[in-house]
């Protein structure tokens, strides 16, 4: 089966060359699939560009346009559990987390597909007779959309559905490991009505695939979300023609708890918001700042169920938690982890592979650091893991308390997410203000809706997903002024009077 779309054909990569998929939970092939190139990226573009200048889709009426889109809500609700079942086997993750993300997915669809008939523009007084102002939202234009390994649809759902709703074509690349549920996507797409050339699907690489899409002088817009170090490279490539951008590009994630928090609470949400899909969560609430005088409690008992949470493949209904993506990058985390523990971080629990039966996956234990200072590496460098480091505070009043911790909490290059557990209402408000973070929960952690904007603060990256401003990412703002009783302006005489 060619798994390359381009113009409304499937089509092989033009190089001839495949790729096997793994699940990382076993090492067993998945599916292979065509492997695409620079070329075959150039292709979509042009098809991606084609479609727009020419083709229907951007002058669809709104209402045809999100009937589209609440279509692939209703077709995803169907055939919910096959399409999780995908997810699983290319990410690792267990169905039944799977399953959470597909319908997450639909209520996105279903989000944008009502935004779509909600933009219509508005009224500007021009303070002049005769005259109509009007501001109008276009789509702009070709976009190229690169996602990452983590959540693969749910990640593409951001981008795809309000793309879309806005009458804009695109070119989608997810990542390489974790390609089924993209080509499910697609294929449904087109089979729900959707114009040749406007959606176009190329898997292969980054540093080819994902490197045309970026320097491609035809796109007007890349949207991408994955690690710091390529954000910053597609950002100086998209500059060159000085491309709209969108960048989600991670966070190392401060969790605070005060003394006079909910303690079962926050112990177990705090477990849920670092082990939770293994760490592979760039919201992961990685960085547990803790107050000192409850600092033994909270850690010893997070120690505790830390180390008894159950680890298994997608379909083991005992399992908590599933593998790391790939071995590779098991690699990372493990030297993550050593090096915290050299700059002198207490390891509490984890930090070894586990042997037996789960000794073929890609598993990683939950792992603890303990005694961390801001200045580690293992506190400040996201490991995209299930490693949590803990760090505390300590104040003699209440403001001392309150600032030593937003001093932790925003001591990172990242703003993507952070948390407060506090039963002092004042205080969970302050602390939310304060905090130089995208999104901050209080007495809480993970939950997002899609009605609510999603990105982050400094290096975690530019740009909204989600909410009303998700949309506006994909879309231009026209002034359109018009004259009703033209008439001579009168500014230079007129030789003939």
């Amino acid at each position: 089966m060619s798994t390359l779309y381009i113009a409304g054909r499937w089509r092989t990569a033009a190089s001839g060359e495949t790729r096997e998929i793994t699940c990382p939970a076993d090492g067993a092939v998945a599916v292979t699939v065509d492997e695409g190139g620079a070329a075959d990226a150039r292709d979509a573009v042009r098809a991606a560009r084609e479609a727009f200048d020419v083709g229907p889709w951007p002058r669809t009426p709104a209402p045809e346009r999100a009937a589209l889109l609440s279509r692939i809500a209703d077709r995803l609700e169907r055939e919910l559990d096959e399409v999780a079942r995908l997810e699983s086997l290319d990410t690792g993750k267990r169905h039944v987390e799977a399953r959470i993300d597909m319908e997450d997915i639909v209520a996105v669809f279903r989000h944008f597909a009502s935004l779509a008939q909600a933009e219509a523009g508005r009224v500007v007084d021009a303070g002049v007779p005769d005259v109509s102002s009007r501001v109008v939202t276009e789509p702009v234009g070709v976009c190229s959309l690169i996602t990452p390994w983590n959540f693969p649809l749910l990640q593409t759902a951001w981008k795809v559905a309000p793309a879309l709703a806005a009458g804009n074509t695109f070119v989608l690349k997810p990542s390489e490991l974790t390609p089924q549920t993209s080509i499910w996507l697609v294929r449904a797409l087109a089979e729900e009505g959707l114009p040749d050339g406007v959606a176009n699907l190329v898997l292969g690489p980054g540093d080819t695939v994902g490197a045309a899409m970026t320097n491609a002088p035809e796109v007007d817009l890349v949207s991408f979300t994955g690690g710091l170090a390529t954000g910053k490279t597609i950002m100086a490539a998209a500059s060159t023609t000085v491309k709209k951008i969108a960048l989600e590009l991670g966070g190392k994630n401060p969790n605070v708890i005060f003394a006079d928090a909910d303690r079962d609470a926050a112990i177990d949400n705090a477990l849920t918001a670092i082990f939770l899909d293994s760490g592979q969560v760039c919201s992961a609430g990685s960085r547990l700042v803790v107050e000192e005088s409850i600092h033994d409690e909270v850690v010893d008992e997070l120690v505790r169920r830390a180390t008894a949470i159950r680890m298994g493949g997608p379909f083991d209904e005992s399992a908590e938690t599933g593998p790391l993506i790939s071995d590779g990058h098991r690699a990372k985390v493990e030297a993550y982890v050593a090096a915290g523990i050299e700059e002198g971080a207490v390891l509490r629990c984890g930090g070894e592979r586990p042997g037996g039966e789960l000794a073929i996956g890609s598993y990683y234990p939950p792992t603890i650091l303990d005694g961390c200072t801001s200045d580690m590496s293992c506190v400040q460098d996201e490991s995209f893991g299930p490693v949590l480091t803990v760090e505390t505070f300590a104040g003699d009043t209440r403001d001392a308390a309150e600032d030593a911790a937003i001093a932790i909490a925003n001591d990172t290059i990242y703003g993507l997410t952070g948390a407060v557990w506090t039963q002092d209402a004042g205080r969970a408000e302050r602390m939310a203000r304060r905090l130089r973070h995208g999104t901050v929960w209080i007495n809480d952690f993970h939950p997002y809706v899609p009605a609510a904007e999603w990105g982050g603060m400094k290096q975690s990256g530019i740009g909204r997903e989600l909410g009303t401003a998700g949309l506006h990412e994909y879309q231009e703002t026209k002034h359109i002024w018009h004259n009703t009783r033209p008439a001579p302006a009168g500014w230079f005489a007129n030789p003939q009077d």
